[in-house]
């Protein structure tokens, strides 16, 4: 459309169901590039990609040519079904429901993309769980936690451990 302009970047946050820890470090790197490419086919640039065993988080130069709903919908529905049939775990993968969407002006995009690529040490520090809450609380986004991603609680009882289960 001519004459519009926009600048938008948002961080994108979801969970593999059941917070299984089924993102493997031998092909999440395929999987990220995957992903790229359906953020760039909607016409959005992926700044920043990464996350651990269990959760992704995603940051891009959001172009609005796709709602915020579809897109997130086209990446999960696409890099589920790449996982599958790639069969890269041993039973059949699935995203959670929902996710957060956090935006950001462009001075904080350097600040995020270094958050980002720096996943696997912030969770040896922070639970998945603290992590999600403190950016709900930092957004001051109103939720009940019965409605939160299905975290599995002291199934681990230091970020530690769950790394090294990796």
């Amino acid at each position: 459309m001519p004459n519009t302009f926009t600048q938008l970047y948002i961080q994108f946050v979801f969970a593999v169901k059941h917070r299984e820890s089924l993102i493997n470090k031998e092909w999440k790197d395929e999987l990220y590039k995957y992903i790229t490419g359906i953020v760039q086919n909607n016409k959005s640039k992926m700044l920043a990609i990464n996350g651990v065993a269990d959760h992704i988080h995603i940051f891009i130069g959001y172009k609005p040519t796709i709602a915020i709903p579809d897109l997130v919908k086209d990446i999960k529905l696409a890099s589920g079904s790449w996982i599958n049939d790639n069969r890269l775990t041993s039973h059949r993968f699935n995203w959670q429901e929902g996710y957060g969407a956090f935006s950001y002006r462009l001075r904080d995009v350097d600040e995020i993309c270094r958050y980002i690529h720096n996943q696997e040490d912030h969770h040896l520090k922070k639970t998945f769980k603290e992590e999600y809450i403190e950016l709900l609380n930092d957004f001051a986004i109103a939720y009940e936690e019965e409605y939160l991603f299905e975290f599995i609680d002291n199934l681990y009882s230091t970020p530690t451990e769950l790394m090294k289960s990796q």
